[in-house]
């Protein structure tokens, strides 16, 4: 039987190196190998056993939630996937050298991309894209506040934002090492601000009125703050839940401003729910991302074999963007 090197969860508090049977394409399904994988928090929380997803079983798991590489086999019924194609994918299992995706959670690295920036943007762009616009219903012209905007997928969503034309981009971070990040990602306002005191910045800079929507990655005291601070009948999406998961909010502030409150998690979404949103990518987010307008933020490349570092560095909440495992030695030579 062909083996594989993998990151396996589920023996302790992280990932131990293991070899394991190598996977091939079933019905539907992509091969993949595996030249780079993003790590994102969702990770940090199954190797704690707190990841409420519905690909959470109890025993061991290879981790990682998505990659980018090159195909080396198809199985029976998949469409629009080449052999030898350079792709990003969203699965589970991507912190290995070989991983089996359904075809439809697969799209195309642009030309130009290197596949460590590319291992990046899958699950980012997908949760910001469809938070921001499917979920959000933004439009041209209307103004956005990303709170938590230092985290990877906060990021993208300030790129977003600005790549769809809003008028008035307002970022948070309560680290003042990161407020260039969120200006460098196209954030017009960065508050490098308190959990209290954003609510009245917001309504200083948006003339006492509240942004049209709020990407909101960070729950908790943020959360009931940015009630105040969105317009009437503006759109709060919350996305994340980094200061905890509960939050204690003026109903009234609520109901008088008429604002819409809408949770969003891939975690419990079916196979063919996210293959809609990944999907939904294709005609406006990949060509921004070719164009240059929307890049990976990469904080800290490390190779497989220091994922434990790679886990740590993550937890001390010090990143400004993603951090990347190399896995393979399929790298492109464009400098990835």
């Amino acid at each position: 039987m062909a083996t594989m090197r993998a990151l396996v969860g589920g023996l302790g508090p992280d990932w131990e190196l293991h070899s394991v049977p190598r996977p091939t394409a079933g019905p539907g399904e992509v091969l993949i190998e595996v030249a780079a994988a993003g790590l994102n928090r969702a990770d940090l929380l199954r190797l704690r056993g707190t990841y409420n997803a519905a690909l959470t079983k109890p025993g061991t798991f290879i981790g990682g939630l998505e990659c980018a590489g090159r195909v080396i086999e198809a199985g029976p019924g998949v469409i629009g996937v080449d052999l030898g194609q350079a792709v990003m994918a969203a699965s589970g299992g991507t912190l290995a050298e070989y991983v089996a995706v359904d075809h439809r959670h697969v799209l195309p690295v642009p030309d130009g991309v290197p596949l460590v920036e590319a291992a990046s943007l899958m699950v980012g762009l997908a949760t910001e894209h469809d938070a921001l616009v499917t979920q959000g219903g933004f439009r041209a012209g209307q103004s956005v506040l990303v709170l938590g905007g230092a985290s990877s997928v906060g990021l993208l969503g300030i790129q977003l934002a600005k790549a769809f034309d809003a008028s008035l981009v307002i970022a948070t971070t309560r680290s003042p090492a990161k407020v260039r990040a969120l200006a460098d990602a196209g954030a017009d306002v960065v508050l490098d601000t308190g959990f209290d005191s954003f609510t009245a910045e917001v309504l200083r800079h948006t003339a006492s009125t509240g942004v049209d929507v709020v990407l909101d990655h960070l729950g908790g005291r943020p959360l009931a703050g940015s009630v105040a601070a969105t317009r009437v009948g503006g759109t709060i999406i919350n996305i994340g839940r980094l200061t905890g998961p509960e939050s204690t909010i003026n109903v009234d502030d609520l109901a008088f401003r008429r604002i819409r409150l809408q949770g969003t998690t891939f975690s419990v979404r079916t196979a063919e729910e996210r293959a809609g949103v990944y999907a939904a990518l294709r005609p406006a987010v990949l060509p921004a991302v070719a164009q240059g307008r929307i890049r990976a933020v990469v904080d800290r490349v490390l190779p497989m074999d220091e994922a434990k570092a790679a886990a740590d560095y993550m937890r001390s909440n010090r990143a400004s963007g993603k951090v990347v495992l190399t896995i393979g030695t399929a790298l492109d030579d464009q400098g990835g």
